[in-house]
């Protein structure tokens, strides 16, 4: 629940002006995710962030800029790990299969890579579909996703 929280909390971030904790547990709280105030402080020490100056000339929270990166690899290698049972490709479409309840959480962190080859994905309870832009690259993002996983 942590990982997937913390994952939501840097989606809100990335996407919205946020400039103080009230404001971000109610943007958790609109998106379904139960939280008070002090899970909020603490999530927000967790996740390193800081205030930088907004385009409306306030601050908000933000991720340091070396940090951004290395924490969002890290929460995606965990949750491929602890997440993906089975990889399968068919032409430019790759089915990962995951335990229950997981697929979404799974699937967030997939489109947050941003990786060029993946155009986007859908997942249900225990399965994601990842469109690929070409059927050339899906043997590269399998690979990539099991090296994500340590099995390669």
């Amino acid at each position: 629940m942590k990982s997937r929280r913390h994952l939501k909390i840097i989606q809100i971030i990335k996407e919205n002006n946020i400039s103080t904790q009230e404001e971000l547990a109610d943007q958790l709280q609109a998106k379904g995710i139960d939280v008070t105030q002090a899970t909020v402080s603490r999530d927000i020490k967790d996740l390193g962030f800081i205030k930088v100056p907004s385009e409306d000339g306030n601050y908000k929270y933000a991720l340091p800029p070396e940090r951004e990166r290395i924490t969002l690899a890290g929460w995606v290698k965990r949750m491929f790990r602890d997440f993906i049972t089975d990889i399968k490709l068919s032409e430019n479409n790759m089915v990962v299969r995951t335990i229950p309840g997981t697929a979404h959480s799974l699937a967030a962190a997939i489109d947050n890579l941003e990786w060029e080859e993946i155009i986007g994905s859908v997942a249900g309870d225990d399965c994601i579909i990842i469109v690929l832009t070409d059927k050339s690259v899906g043997e590269e993002i399998q690979t990539r996703f099991k090296e994500l996983i340590g099995l390669q």
